[in-house]
């Protein structure tokens, strides 16, 4: 598979997930789809239905606002991601309430590919920036306003 095409995918992908479109997000996914959130509970999962009740749980906590993509590295059928994202917490988030937070952490996504479709995600989130910026009593944490700072 071509890059153009791995990023078409990934596109497609992370819009849903923004967009809260469960279905639409892992519509991109082979039916053996290999999905490892690391460090996330039940994870890693496999089969479509598993990744799906990830996303429900996702949407449900957490509104992606945009992906800043810092790396993009293509190699045969896979894919490496680095960004920052950047949402609100609407729920809770590594077991912390968000409030309402916006936030922005890293995460750096692997994404292998076969017969046109996603055939494996392993996600990394900066857990670190994350927990940061919900346990913050007032302002801006260090971290937060570092990431701010790169933007």
């Amino acid at each position: 598979m071509d890059g153009a095409t791995m990023q078409a995918l990934v596109e497609r992908h992370l819009r849903a997930e923004g967009l809260g479109d469960v279905d639409g997000a892992v519509a991109v996914y082979s039916d053996d789809i290999d999905h490892d959130v690391v460090g996330f509970p039940n994870s890693p999962g496999r089969g479509v239905d598993s990744a799906r009740d990830f996303y429900k749980y996702l949407t449900a906590n957490f509104r992606a606002e945009g992906e800043e993509v810092l790396h993009r590295y293509v190699a045969d059928d896979a894919m490496i991601l680095d960004q920052i994202m950047t949402g609100t917490v609407i729920g809770s988030m590594l077991g912390l309430p968000g409030n309402g937070r916006r936030i922005s952490f890293r995460t750096l996504h692997v994404f292998e590919f076969r017969n046109g479709l996603i055939s494996r995600e392993n996600v990394w989130l900066d857990s670190a920036a994350i927990i940061d910026q919900l346990s913050v009593v007032q302002g801006p944490s260090p971290a937060r306003a570092r990431s701010a700072a790169t933007k």
